[in-house]
This record gives structure tokens, C-alpha cells and sequence, in this order.
């Protein structure tokens, strides 16, 4: 989906006018008639108050061009309910909201992660122990949370 589309979407979705919607993001109503157009897009300050604003991630707005991964534990965010949040309420569109939530992680440190995952993920090959340990490890040692750790 566009930009323009995709901000469309959002204003109708929250039963706004152009004219309302741009007061609660304090541009004027030309502007958000602009974006609807795809004549202009907002700028990257506006995108981060459109996020806060709208509880939506910037990946969201811009028509979701880039398939986020958690980079602690490797899970698909593929909804914003799934993305983390800082302390401040901001999207952090690095982590899912499971490994990092208001400014702090869940694993302070790999191994953490590694023995909630072998209790946790289902085993349906039957692999032995340490073999899925190493298989975790060595994907989660690609992610960049733990790629110089």
C-alpha cells in the first residue's frame, strides 16, 4: 500500500476530517490533502508524530516496505502490536515487545534467551538438545542485538 493511501486509511479509520486530522498533527488541512494525493509526503519529524499521534509504526505509514524482525530473538513483526515501545510510547521497530519494553530488555543476556527458547519452541524433529541449542545460537548470533556479543 502508498504513503497516501496508507495516511487515507488512517484518517478514515479514526473518523477524521482532513481539517481535523491536520490540527492533531499541526500541519493545515492543504498539507494532509497533499499527502491523500501522493502530491507530497510527510517529512520525517511528522512520520514520528504521526506514529505517537496515531499508534502506528513509521514502517506502518510508509506502506510497510521492510519486513521487520525482532533483532533479540528473531520473530516476524509483522503487526505493530508485536513492535516495542520506549519509555516515552515511541515505536522501537527494532525489538518485539516481548525481548525489549520501555527502554529495557527481557534477556540481559544470550544464554537467558537460549534456555527460554529450548523450554519454550516446540521440537517436532526431535533434535537432540544441544543440537537446537547451537541451531538458536547460531541464528540468533546474526541478529544485531547479539552479533558482537
Amino acid at each position: 500500500m502508498e504513503v497516501k493511501d496508507v495516511l487515507k486509511n488512517l484518517r478514515e479509520k479514526n473518523k477524521l476530517t482532513q481539517e481535523e486530522m491536520a490540527q492533531r498533527v499541526n500541519v493545515t488541512r492543504q498539507a494532509v490533502s497533499r499527502w491523500e494525493t501522493g502530491e507530497t509526503q510527510p517529512n520525517t519529524e511528522l512520520l514520528k508524530v504521526l506514529s505517537r499521534e496515531f499508534s502506528v509504526s513509521i514502517n506502518t505509514l510508509l506502506g510497510a516496505p521492510r519486513m521487520l524482525i525482532c533483532q533479540c530473538c528473531g520473530m516476524p513483526l509483522n503487526e505493530d502490536s508485536m513492535i516495542s515501545r520506549e519509555g516515552d510510547g515511541s515505536f522501537n521497530e527494532d525489538y518485539c515487545k516481548w525481548c525489549y519494553d520501555g527502554g529495557k530488555f527481557a534477556y540481559d543476556s544470550k544464554d537467558k534467551l537460549l534456555d527460554f527458547l529450548m523450554q519454550n519452541m516446540p521440537n517436532p524433529q526431535g533434535q537432540a538438545d544441544n543440537e537446537r541449542r547451537s541451531v538458536y545460537d547460531s541464528q540468533l548470533s546474526q541478529l544485531k542485538h547479539w552479533k558482537n556479543r
